[in-house]
């Protein structure tokens, strides 16, 4: 008898924007379960988000500036960063529109540099 088990495929990481806040699906915040609080970033010439989690003790160090560090609200099947003047900086940057309705994008998870990735070009 040769089996083949059955192997559900890991679900795409999705990185959603909306006015005020951007959200996190189940499998991306797999990667912010123990983050304190988050960086933001912005790669321009190459369209991206980078999200970049801070643990307790990154977090209280004063290397970096508060200014620079956001909350973020990690629930059993998502999580979300609510930074209204980042979202209005993205839409402005990348001619994003978000007042209709929310643009969801494909997100990856850099492991060298244990940050996540959004790429603005791979809208889902």
């Amino acid at each position: 008898m040769e089996i083949t088990w059955f192997n559900e495929k890991p679900k795409d990481c999705i990185v959603t924007l909306a006015p005020g806040n951007i959200t996190l699906n189940k499998p991306a915040t797999t990667f912010f379960e123990s983050a304190y609080s988050v960086m933001l970033g912005i790669e321009k010439a190459k369209q991206l988000i980078i999200i970049k989690p801070l643990s307790k003790a990154d977090a209280m160090k004063h290397d970096i500036p508060e200014s620079n560090k956001y909350k973020i609200t990690v629930r059993s099947s998502y999580g979300r960063v609510t930074n209204k003047a980042f979202v209005e900086e993205l839409s402005e940057l990348f001619k994003i529109r978000l007042d209709t309705v929310a643009k969801k994008y494909k997100a990856t998870w850099d492991h060298k540099n244990e940050l996540m990735v959004v790429d603005l070009k791979e809208e889902v």
